[in-house]
């Protein structure tokens, strides 16, 4: 008879398959996620920067442009990001940063994937955020295997990692955000230019503020998020400060980022602070 030690053990061992099965899924779909995004977004020759394309912009807009795009500049409008820096999951005041290390294939409107390894002592986190063709995801893992946050499938999900995707285009792959369907510039101040972006029955709307230069230095813009005490997705200011530019090739983007929900109110959290180590474009991209 099959005493109650060896159910347990069986127990536990199809519980560890499971969870295991689950992360070799998350894992498949987060490479089936880039390919397409990388096929949909990559493929086309793009064409180069023309100043002329700014004419009617706000002059705020047109500084950034001017500012993050050389002349003559392919007009990649897809990239892949290498990061490291700093996670604080949890709350405010509570968190406590972890060492990280991210890639993001960043293909806005069409979509995104962040993929993160991160560690604080012994702890091991793993996982990703998603968005795109129908889908998005918010996926961690503690050691590879044990999930300890699963969120996606929904219309506020959905729309919260929109927004994201937007506001990092902005300042990673400006070209996507270039003046054309689904996308219209407007002034939001002397040195604030708002952007709003439709895809689908989505629309987010982004402030950027500009030096003198045109350099980007604040974003800022009301995310759909539930990231509050009541745990209700209701519009939240979210942003961040940009700064140490460098070029690559012939974009100007920020290597340092810091961004956290309530941006400008007494209650900001950073709880993400990212050192560009890389950005590559399609030619440079593999699937």
């Amino acid at each position: 008879m099959m005493t109650w030690l060896a159910i347990g053990i069986l127990v536990l061992t199809a519980v560890i398959g499971g969870l295991a099965g689950m992360s070799v899924r998350d894992r498949r779909q987060d490479a089936d996620l880039r390919r397409a995004l990388l096929h949909d977004r990559a493929s086309a020759a793009p064409g180069t920067f023309d100043p002329a394309i700014l004419d009617g912009l706000p002059e705020p807009a047109r500084r950034f442009f001017r500012f993050a795009i050389a002349e003559g500049a392919p007009l990649w409008r897809v990239a892949e990001i290498e990061m490291d820096g700093e996670l604080a999951l949890g709350e405010p005041g509570r968190a406590k940063p972890m060492r990280m290390r991210a890639r993001q294939t960043l293909a806005a409107p069409a979509g995104f994937l962040w993929e993160v390894r991160a560690r604080r002592g012994l702890m091991r986190l793993s996982g990703s955020d998603a968005f795109g063709f129908g889908r998005s995801w918010s996926r961690f893992r503690l050691f590879g295997f044990l999930a300890v946050a699963r969120a996606g499938g929904t219309d506020d999900h959905a729309r919260s990692a929109f927004g994201r995707m937007i506001a990092e285009a902005l300042f990673w792959t400006p070209a996507a955000l270039l003046p054309g369907p689904g996308t219209c510039w407007e002034a939001a101040g002397p040195d604030t230019a708002r952007v709003t972006v439709g895809h689908g029955e989505l629309t987010q709307a982004v402030d950027v503020t500009v030096d003198a230069e045109g350099r980007p230095t604040d974003v800022l813009f009301q995310r759909w998020s539930d990231a509050n005490p009541g745990r209700a997705f209701r519009l939240q200011p979210f942003g961040g400060k940009l700064a140490d530019f460098r070029d690559f090739g012939g974009f100007r983007l920020p290597t340092s980022v810091e961004a956290g929900n309530f941006y400008g109110t007494p209650d900001y959290f950073p709880f993400f602070r990212a050192r560009v180590t890389g950005v590559r474009f399609p030619p440079d991209m593999t699937d």
